[in-house]
């Protein structure tokens, strides 16, 4: 992978950020010893300066200089923004996981990848389509009747979920919104005509208190609370389910802790809790309790068929 401006800026944000503080010196000298990344040059201030603006306007991250003490260290003022779900954040991580992985061609049958479905080779047409405000003709592939249909769209959106890309369009004749998974793409052509982007719609809103895709109205978002193993809510904190104020840890113990989501509880939603196996018991609301335990009994019937 080539060397480009982005990793490198990726690079100095990762370093600053696992820093916390550190002075211009300290990470000239970090990228000296980066052959992966200084491509043979030193790492000069003015080029540092610049490249300061430039992760503001890339990568939302603003970076100052301490000045107390006469040490000149250089920090993240909104660290706190870098654990957010937003494209700078994933465009940051993206390009530093590329970065880690540039020198890794060594060791390159030790590094073990997961598979991406073929949906990312119409991500391209679908974001230009975006920005452009055009519709789209799509022929997509329809799973349960094994059969695939035209659509003719207003691409309102993208989302990534579970390493495959989804699309939200209105239909011309309907004005329904439906979900689209780019993997099932049979066909795709950009349109001509332009539409002005409904008022009505936004992708934040429209997505609100959903754990994944399925965003089913129908489905209200409600308080969720869930007893979960002392062992298993280690891993809830280090990689929650939900994002921000939508899960909150209120209380704690040795054996277990209680954890309160603001979700809506869609078929996604369950298969989630699901995974989790024993590790996790829905307390509230009692109809998703009731549905969980219907589920088990189901799944344990059918295992013990003779």
């Amino acid at each position: 992978m080539a060397i480009n401006k982005t990793n490198r800026l990726a690079w100095i944000v990762k370093t600053i950020y696992k820093a916390n503080k550190i002075t211009f010196e300290e990470l000239a000298n970090k990228w000296d010893e980066d052959d992966n990344i200084n491509g043979g040059k030193p790492l000069s201030k003015k080029s540092f300066h610049t490249w300061i603006w430039n992760i503001l306007d890339t990568f939302g991250v603003n970076i100052e200089c301490d000045k107390k003490g006469g040490n000149y260290q250089y920090y993240i003022t909104n660290a706190g923004d870098l654990h957010d779900g937003g494209i700078d954040n994933w465009l940051l991580n993206t390009t530093a996981v590329s970065n880690s992985l540039m020198g890794c061609k060594s060791i390159k049958d030790k590094v073990l990848l997961e598979n991406i479905p073929s949906g990312t080779e119409y991500l391209d047409s679908v974001l230009e389509a975006l920005k452009q405000d055009r519709f789209v003709h799509i022929t997509y592939y329809n799973y349960w009747r094994e059969e695939t249909r035209d659509f003719y769209l207003m691409p309102l959106c993208v989302k990534l979920f579970r390493q495959r890309w989804y699309m939200v369009g209105r239909t011309w004749t309907t004005g329904k919104d439906i979900l689209f998974c780019l993997d099932r793409f049979r066909g795709f052509r950009m349109s001509s005509h332009t539409f002005d982007y409904p008022k009505d719609f936004d992708p934040q809103e429209y997505f609100d208190g959903c754990f994944g895709i399925i965003a089913d109205k129908r489905c209200e978002v409600e308080d969720v609370v869930l007893k979960v193993s002392a062992g298993q809510a280690n891993y809830l904190r280090d990689l929650p389910m939900m994002q921000g104020d939508n899960q909150k840890e209120i209380e704690r113990n040795d054996e277990y802790s209680i954890f309160k989501f603001r979700v809506r509880p869609s078929y996604d939603f369950q298969q989630e809790l699901l995974w989790n196996r024993e590790e996790l018991e829905v307390l509230e609301p009692l109809w998703l309790r009731k549905e969980i335990t219907g589920i088990v009994k189901r799944i344990y019937k059918k295992y013990n068929q003779k």
